[in-house]
């Protein structure tokens, strides 16, 4: 669901401004899509759906119900949708769950309203709490939000009021990003004059967030993820442990019959493709074996169990010797101290040879 309202200044994902006559014909598209994929999916198995963006709120009630009439899920599966707590009114609440939405992920980055400007952002942190306290008050318990640090003049005391504002919060499940500066956004090209954090301050914001979660009844499972009460996002669980996956709508992402494959990143392109049924995709690859074992791999060590093999950990000895790397029985996984150098661990394990390995 590629709209928003407005693009934030350090965004990266691919969106366009959410206009009323952009909505029908991307609703008639995304149904061509659908029928030319929904082959694909087997009769019983479906998992979770996830309403992606973008911001997918952007979207009246009665499209999002239609688009569940299509796929026709039964109560077992998770149904998320992401939400800006800007825009979300009580009666949008009301009708998600009566549509069958069980899962809302909400757009929070901050609850002090300093930051949420450095970052933008539209809504204020009191209304960000304030729905919340709504979406559970209408039945919609389980709670996820996204909360960012490393913002430009963030300290440690800003930080902490955040989270201890967070913990009071109904919520089961929090995604915790620091910033990155990614290139093609509007942070890029000020990133000279933006003041961040230094390292060693950010380290101390990633332990005052563990510190503080935990005393709150929030379990790590994830680089990034913390939940409650079992809470776990069951649709990212999907993609950390290699479950294939099918994406609709334009620069939407597949991992099928493994083949990796993405819609094009065009808003227009991708509906004159749907409409004239053709297949949007724009670009495909397919791994071969060992480049898909060592992508599982990196992958799946994204998740603090670890990832699970049947054979020796030749070739990750020396990411064990060096204290990134551990191995409990079949079991490998990151340390503490790995888990902050994620991803110059993956960057070793793709310069290993991992012809031996088999992970499932």
């Amino acid at each position: 669901m590629p709209f928003c309202a407005r693009k934030c200044d350090y965004c990266h994902f691919y969106v366009i401004p959410d206009k009323p006559f952009f909505h029908e014909p991307f609703l008639r598209a995304l149904k061509s899509e659908w029928q030319l994929r929904k082959h694909l999916l087997p009769d019983q198995g479906l998992v979770s759906i996830y309403f992606g963006g973008g911001t997918p709120s952007r979207l009246n009630v009665l499209a999002l119900e239609e688009i569940l009439t299509w796929i026709q899920p039964d109560s077992s599966v998770e149904i998320t949708l992401e939400a800006n707590p800007d825009h979300v009114t009580l009666e949008d609440l009301y009708n998600y769950r009566r549509i069958g939405i069980n899962r809302l992920s909400l757009g929070v980055q901050s609850l002090h309203d300093g930051m949420l400007q450095k970052l933008s952002r539209t809504h204020r942190s009191s209304h960000a709490c304030s729905v919340i306290d709504q979406a559970y008050q209408c039945g919609l318990t389980n709670l996820s939000i996204d909360l960012m640090y490393d913002l430009p003049d963030q300290t440690l005391e800003i930080w902490q009021q955040t989270l201890d504002r967070v913990c009071q919060l109904p919520i089961t499940h929090l995604s915790l990003y620091n910033l990155t500066i990614e290139p093609h956004t509007v942070f890029y090209k000020k990133r000279h004059a933006l003041k961040v954090p230094d390292a060693e301050t950010s380290l101390l914001m990633l332990r005052q967030a563990e510190e503080t979660l935990a005393n709150s009844g929030f379990e790590r499972y994830e680089i990034s993820a913390f939940a409650k009460e079992s809470k776990l996002s069951r649709h990212n669980m999907g993609y950390w442990t290699d479950r294939p996956f099918l994406g609709f709508g334009p620069s939407a992402f597949s991992d099928w019959n493994k083949k990796r494959f993405q819609n094009v990143p065009h808003f227009w392109r991708y509906v004159k493709a749907c409409q004239e049924g053709r297949d949007p995709t724009g670009y495909e690859e397919q791994l071969d074996s060992t480049e898909r074992e060592r992508e599982r791999l990196t992958v799946g060590l994204r998740v603090l169990k670890g990832v699970q093999t049947h054979k020796p950990n030749l070739g990750l000895d020396s990411l064990i010797e060096e204290g990134w790397l551990e191995q409990d029985g079949s079991w490998i996984r990151l340390t503490s101290q790995g888990r902050l150098f994620y991803d110059t661990v993956c960057e070793k394990i793709y310069g290993l040879d991992l012809s031996y390995f088999t992970s499932c």
